[in-house]
């Protein structure tokens, strides 16, 4: 399929699917949507159900772990969000990104998250993430650890291994495959008891098929462009 460079709304790019006519992010900014859906009411949300607040220790002295699953690895975006964010809490991230069909270095190369982000001495671990090799765990950081799989999302087998699930598959309109009770029974099976998953949708035959494999929703404010988002938790 046909895919081009387009920049978001806040100036910060992505990739567009012509023949869908689908973005990997919004188009009403790409960066705000991450960190509001995937940053603020996942990241942060979890790290506070933990106790963890900012910072108070050497990173020596870090010894808590959260355990992350990236449904759609994309751009990246979402786990450089989360490798700079996690460098003010006292948590070492396991974070495994799940992709189907990888991004090319060039595609990379095209997008501007450094730059928009203002993190210019991060350059080098933005490339990391997608030159780092698939099927094999990667530490980019003393506290980040990568593990990219190169799967279809009906193939994880992972059962109560996550803390954090980020649910960022394309749209229910151009692939609704992705947004069924079958696909969310195996992010259910993923997560440890108490454990969430966010993603910028808040379709009703989306939240019908989390509620229907057990999950307890919450509805979120949207990021920019979005009425609502969906929040939901492994309650036993």
């Amino acid at each position: 399929m046909r895919r081009h460079i387009i920049t978001t709304a806040d100036g910060s790019k992505t990739i567009q699917i012509e023949d869908w006519d689908e973005q990997y992010h919004s188009i009403y900014g790409a960066i705000q949507e991450a960190n509001h859906v995937y940053i603020k009411h996942g990241l942060l949300f979890a790290l506070g159900t933990k106790g963890y607040s900012i910072l108070e220790t050497s990173l020596a002295e870090r010894t808590e772990q959260l355990s992350i699953l990236e449904i759609g690895f994309g751009t990246g975006l979402n786990s450089f969000l989360t490798l700079l964010e996690a460098e003010n809490y006292p948590v070492n991230i396991d974070y495994v990104g799940i992709e189907a069909f990888p991004i090319s270095i060039e595609e990379m190369q095209a997008l501007n998250y450094v730059e928009e982000l203002k993190v210019p001495d991060r350059a080098m671990l933005f490339n990391q993430l997608h030159t780092s090799a698939w099927e094999e765990a990667a530490l980019l950081t003393p506290q980040f650890t990568l593990h990219k799989q190169q799967k279809f999302f009906k193939d994880i087998t992972a059962k109560n291994e996550f803390d954090l699930i980020y649910f960022d598959a394309f749209g229910a309109r151009v692939q609704p495959e992705l947004w069924t009770a079958e696909i969310f029974r195996i992010m259910y099976d993923a997560l440890k008891p108490e454990g969430v998953l966010v993603t910028y949708a808040a379709k009703g035959s989306v939240r019908r098929a989390m509620l229907e494999v057990g999950f307890s929703i919450e509805k979120l404010p949207g990021p920019p462009g979005k009425r609502e988002m969906l929040r939901a938790t492994k309650k036993l």
